[in-house]
Order: C-alpha cells, then structure tokens, then sequence
C-alpha cells in the first residue's frame, strides 16, 4: 500500500470539511487563533496558512463579518458568521447529513 497516496486522498477528504468545521464555530466571535485553538481541541487540525485565507475568503463571500479590536495590545480581527454565513452553514448541514447518509448506504452495501 502506498502510504503517501492514502495520507494525500485523506487530506483531500478532510479539505472538503474544513468550511464546514470554520463555519460551525464562528457563531459567536473569534479571532483567528483562539479558532485555531477550538478546532484542535475538537480533533480538526487546520493549518494557519490554510485557516486565514480560508476566513478571507468566506468573509469576502458574505459568509463572515469581521471586525477589529483594538483595545488590548495586540489587535485583533474578530469573525462571526454575517446572517448570509448562517442560513449557508445550515444549507451546509443538511447537505452534509445527506451525504453522510449516501455513503453510510454505499459502504454498508459493499461490506454485505
């Protein structure tokens, strides 16, 4: 079995949840790292330099909200899902339980 073949399509499977993971936290305001630091404590591993364009760009989307705060000595950017990022994340869910569905059949058939 080739090892580095596996990791990389287990890589790209959990590329494909990683909106979702970012999306589910952000119902209440957080900075980049402290999401950083949640995900982790959940066992979703996001790199940073995955994670911050990723928060860019769904901001740009519409999904997220930001702003600054500047009031301890390091500012910091703050992301909370805008009302555009919640009804998203919960089209988002159910088209994850489907497909959890599909596959639980698919892979229950093929194990029969």
């Amino acid at each position: 079995m080739d090892t580095n073949l596996i990791n990389n399509l287990i890589s790209e499977l959990k590329r494909g949840t990683q909106v979702l993971a970012v999306l589910s936290q952000l119902r209440k305001n957080q900075y980049g790292y402290s999401l950083l630091q949640t995900l982790e404590e959940k066992g979703v591993s996001i790199e940073a330099g995955t994670l911050y364009p990723l928060l860019r760009r769904l901001e740009s989307q519409g999904l997220l909200q930001s702003e600054w705060d500047t009031t301890e000595s390091k500012p910091r950017k703050y992301y909370v899902l805008s009302k555009d990022g919640i009804e998203t994340y919960e089209t988002l869910i159910q088209e994850w339980r489907k497909i959890i569905l599909e596959m639980d059949l698919i892979i229950m058939e093929e194990t029969k």
